[in-house]
């Protein structure tokens, strides 16, 4: 009897210690956090999307509470929101300029040669692993959809000539769409971004047209005429300075003989005088 006795008390004392410790090390390792952190995170979306740079929703709340970012940052919050973040928290709204996928090609089935069909999984990725997917033009688009089933936000629909057309309102440029393209043809680009080369083909002149044709061909003309070096010809492909945006206009685009440099306004897709009609509307056959 007396050693149970012993063994409970023994046990008691135990308990006792490490309770008594237990306490001393919260009290010594207590990170505080300030309650407004998910006041904060309760405003934004929840979407974790990462386009405001951080790694999700949480990390960015912490970041607005301790005022080392602007509520601004946040592209898939509204305005509205954004702006009742920056009162409660006593801060300015920020200025921060939107931006949206953009995608370089232009090449739809209806003006891009497919040398072989595919049959497999309906999947950009997949088709790419299988000799590069069938298309004539090997950084084209190969129109399976991917960057539309990545978007949570809806923003990509793929058109009735198997290219995927971006909604400007709804993109909170994430990433997402850019991360799923096997063609690296997708990028996070800021609004002001109008003059855009819709083309990432870099072979030159009627080889390119072979396989696309509204294809980049190099022929210089957009550089000829563009202001102060706003666009150079490198590696068979016209390339956009855009340090030197604000010297962006159309004059660059008029002569483009295939239109693949274009002038991206209000979800419209502009072409200059010169180039090609495109009036086809079926895919071309294999």
């Amino acid at each position: 009897m007396a050693t149970i006795l012993t063994a409970v008390g023994f046990m008691a004392a135990l308990g006792l210690l490490l309770a008594l410790m237990l306490v001393m090390a919260n009290r010594r390792l207590y990170v505080y956090e300030d309650p407004r952190i998910d006041q904060v995170e309760d405003l934004l979306p929840k979407a974790n999307c990462g386009a405001c740079g951080t790694a999700g929703c949480r990390p960015f709340a912490e970041l607005l509470v301790k005022r080392e970012i602007e509520p601004s940052r946040c592209t898939a919050n509204s305005s509205s929101l954004n702006q009742v973040i920056a009162d409660f928290l006593g801060v300015d709204l920020g200025v921060d300029e939107k931006r949206v996928a953009r995608l370089a090609c232009a090449g739809g089935g209806n003006v891009a040669h497919v040398r072989a069909t595919y049959r497999g999984i309906p999947s950009c990725r997949a088709a790419a692993l299988v000799a590069g997917g069938g298309r004539g033009c090997a950084w084209g688009c190969l129109g399976f959809g991917d960057c539309e089933k990545a978007c949570k936000f809806a923003a990509i629909r793929m058109n009735a000539q198997g290219l995927p057309v971006i909604d400007e309102d709804r993109c909170t440029a994430c990433g997402d769409c850019v991360t799923h393209c096997p063609k690296d043809l997708l990028s996070i680009e800021p609004l002001s971004h109008r003059l855009w080369i819709a083309c990432k083909n870099p072979e030159f002149g009627a080889l390119a047209e072979q396989h696309c044709e509204v294809a980049c061909t190099a022929c210089g003309r957009c550089a000829q005429d563009s202001p102060e070096g706003l666009i150079q010809i490198q590696d068979g492909l016209a390339v956009i300075d855009y340090t030197k945006n604000d010297l962006a206009s159309r004059v660059a685009l008029e002569r483009c003989p295939t239109g693949a440099i274009v002038w991206l306004e209000s979800g419209r897709v502009e072409k200059g005088r010169d180039a090609r009609k495109v009036v086809r509307k079926k895919a071309l056959s294999a």
